[in-house]
């Protein structure tokens, strides 16, 4: 088993390792498809002399191929350019970014995480009741409301009516409370569907029709029998969420001014600064490509049979 375990993560592995590499490639090819950077940085009044001592110094003298292998060498080592703005390290500038955006993450993950198998569970146990059309309510409006519209919905009652939290910034622990609690809503929204559609299943099964037969007091079932069935497509769902977070904060930073490296991507765009965007940009897609891994090991991990499926 562990022989068969060790290939499947080499297969899974292979695979991660080839899609961010096709994604650099990709990044490479966009960013400089949308326009000179000599001409982008420093505007069409430059002088001839001042436009080739530029493009030395960023090495876009050179041919396109040798530019995509030095940029992928360089990328290799860790080194995704020095920042147009900032005059340092693009990925330091993104690091130092990253702490806000996490906290961001996992605040609103672990929010996600307990409002949505809290309602899904419930949703599951006492389905076709009230509470079952409820959560069902709830959830659809959850989706359905795009983020800016919640965040500023949030804002206004909030921080501008009630006068409890900061509209913007990270001065104190509040600041977090209104970006997490967007971020979070459409995330357990999503959740609590999913749960209460597996648990559901897992509850009208045969094996636990048995176990009811047999007098097995009903949280027995549900804790021992049923959320252990339902726990492998949850954890699939999960670990696209966290994959989908670090896209899916840049609209909420923003609107917040929340100093994370969705704030960051946005600022660099208007700033034409092209290392610290592909920094971001190849970051944010290794993390959810790596992340996909890591759930596809711990599927079969869990359920060996996902594992000859995949075979």
């Amino acid at each position: 088993m562990i022989s068969t375990l060790f290939r499947f993560t080499w297969i899974k592995l292979l695979r991660a390792v080839l899609s961010i590499a096709l994604m650099v490639t990709c990044v490479f090819v966009l960013l400089r498809s949308v326009g000179d950077p000599v001409t982008i940085f420093l505007g069409p009044d430059a002088t001839p002399d001042m436009r080739i001592a530029y493009a030395r110094e960023l090495g876009l003298d050179k041919p396109v191929l040798q530019q995509y292998l030095a940029y992928a060498e360089n990328i290799l080592h860790g080194s995704f350019g020095r920042s147009y703005i900032y005059h340092r390290d693009a990925l330091t500038v993104v690091f130092n970014n990253l702490g806000a955006t996490l906290t961001l993450m996992a605040t609103s993950l672990a929010l996600a995480v307990v409002m949505g198998l809290g309602a899904g569970i419930i949703a599951a146990v006492f389905r076709r009741k009230l509470v079952d059309r409820l959560v069902t309510i709830v959830s659809s409006v959850g989706l359905c409301v795009p983020a800016f519209f919640l965040a500023l919905v949030l804002m206004l009652i909030f921080s501008i009516e009630l006068r409890l939290l900061p509209t913007n910034g990270a001065q104190s622990w509040s600041s977090l409370i209104l970006p997490a609690i967007t971020v979070a809503v459409a995330n357990s929204a999503v959740l609590a569907r999913y749960t209460r559609t597996v648990l559901a299943e897992a509850l009208d099964s045969p094996f636990v029709v048995a176990a009811r037969a047999r007098d097995i007091p009903s949280w027995r079932i549900l804790v021992h029998h049923a959320l252990p069935n339902a726990a492998i497509p949850i954890l699939t769902v999960l670990g696209l969420m966290v994959g989908g977070l670090v896209t899916g904060s840049i609209v909420v930073e923003t609107v917040f001014s929340w100093p994370g490296i969705g704030n960051l991507f946005i600022s660099s765009i208007g700033n034409r600064d092209i290392p610290v965007v592909q920094a971001i940009v190849i970051l944010a897609g290794a993390v959810m490509v790596l992340t996909n891994l890591v759930v596809d090991v711990l599927y079969v991990v869990v359920d060996p049979r996902a594992r000859r499926s995949d075979h």
